[in-house]
């Protein structure tokens, strides 16, 4: 969301630049750096230790006052709390995007309230979905100051710094899959919030061997979800690739894309398996409802591995069906979600809050 974002501002005319707050000592660059760059965005570094909260609000106060930018977009529950008001006390308009939250245990819940609090200072809260909007109003942020602003899907090419989505073939390739047979795929960060576990008991509840399940990412529960796949009889059956630099262009390697999450805001995920033609199985949370309905995809309660195989088990059998509601996804991706419209709305929202000037307490 951040390269469509920023590649797409830099498209407009506007000069961008984008600070990437990374543990130091300086180690490889996540891909989505060098798109930005390719992009024409400037990418500034800043290189601290995990809790090197001081030299990082003093590293970002230098970044925003020699150039000073008209604004300051922050994304994630750090930026929201440590940077943003290094901006602030500089006089400079603050937004901020808020793609969701992930509960779990008590100090991300700590995190999480301190984020809520910190929302109410910001000239301009962006929710990316309903649920979202309604949280942030409901901890005290003034409602005239939210705007929801579902994600957009900004494409493939050079533009939007993907790749072109890969063909089926060269894509289960990419990621060690059989050429023939069925694949059910799923992509994220393995926390208890995208439910990658409800997707492991889901498989091994469809007691079908043909299936391979190629689960893309890693995360803190990775070593959980191997034990449990291991333990219920599907560890066979189960692909485990790690992390894939830009993995949404290998979804057409699946013949199934399953979204199990417990909560979300807007998945870009989602959009790659629309945009790849894939069917998708999706749990109906955060702003999933708002993307996908019945006539899209097969969409199902959260944490329910019963219904969630008896999805996977229907997409499989009705190919013809399947195939129907992946072309009515592609063409609500392309007139629901499309990329300039929602870089107009965003380009809306940092000129009213440059006009508007630094909010009141």
């Amino acid at each position: 969301m951040v390269r469509g974002l920023a590649a797409g501002q830099r498209r407009r005319g506007h000069e961008v630049a984008v600070a990437a707050v990374m543990p130091g000592p300086a180690g490889a660059e996540p891909p989505v750096l060098a798109a930005l760059r390719a992009a024409g965005v400037a990418v500034h570094l800043i290189l601290v230790p995990g809790r090197g909260y001081r030299r990082e609000r003093a590293a970002v106060a230098a970044l925003c006052a020699s150039p000073r930018p008209d604004v300051v977009h922050t994304h994630g529950y750090r930026p929201d709390v440590v940077d943003a008001p290094a901006a602030r006390r500089l006089g400079l308009p603050v937004v901020t995007t808020v793609h969701g939250f992930t509960g779990g245990g008590w100090r991300n819940r700590l995190y999480e309230r301190l984020q809520l609090r910190a929302f109410r200072r910001f000239d301009a809260v962006i929710a990316v979905s309903g649920p979202i909007a309604e949280q942030v109003a409901r901890a005290g942020t003034r409602p005239e100051r939210i705007h929801l602003l579902r994600n957009a899907w900004a494409g493939t090419g050079a533009g939007a710094g993907a790749g072109t989505i890969a063909g089926k073939s060269d894509a289960r390739r990419a990621l060690g899959l059989p050429a023939e047979g069925p694949v059910v795929g799923w992509i994220g960060r393995m926390t208890p919030e995208k439910g990658a576990d409800v997707l492991v008991r889901a498989v091994a509840a469809l007691d079908d061997r043909r299936v391979v399940t190629a689960m893309v990412g890693d995360g803190p529960e990775l070593a959980r979800c191997r034990e449990l796949a291991a333990r219920l009889g599907a560890g066979e059956g189960m692909v485990w690739p790690g992390i894939v630099p830009d993995a949404g262009r290998l979804v057409a390697a699946f013949d199934v894309f399953v979204l199990s999450s417990r909560s979300e805001g807007t998945p870009i995920v989602l959009f790659e398996a629309m945009a790849a033609g894939v069917p998708i199985v999706a749990t109906s949370v955060g702003g999933v409802p708002d993307v996908v309905g019945p006539r899209e995809a097969v969409v199902v309660p959260p944490d329910d591995p019963s219904a969630l195989a008896a999805a996977i088990r229907a997409v499989l059998a009705d190919p013809g069906s399947a195939a129907a509601r992946s072309r009515a996804a592609r063409e609500r991706l392309a007139t629901d979600f499309a990329e300039d419209p929602w870089l107009e709305r965003h380009e809306a929202v940092y000129r009213a809050v440059k006009r508007a000037g630094p909010p009141s307490p």
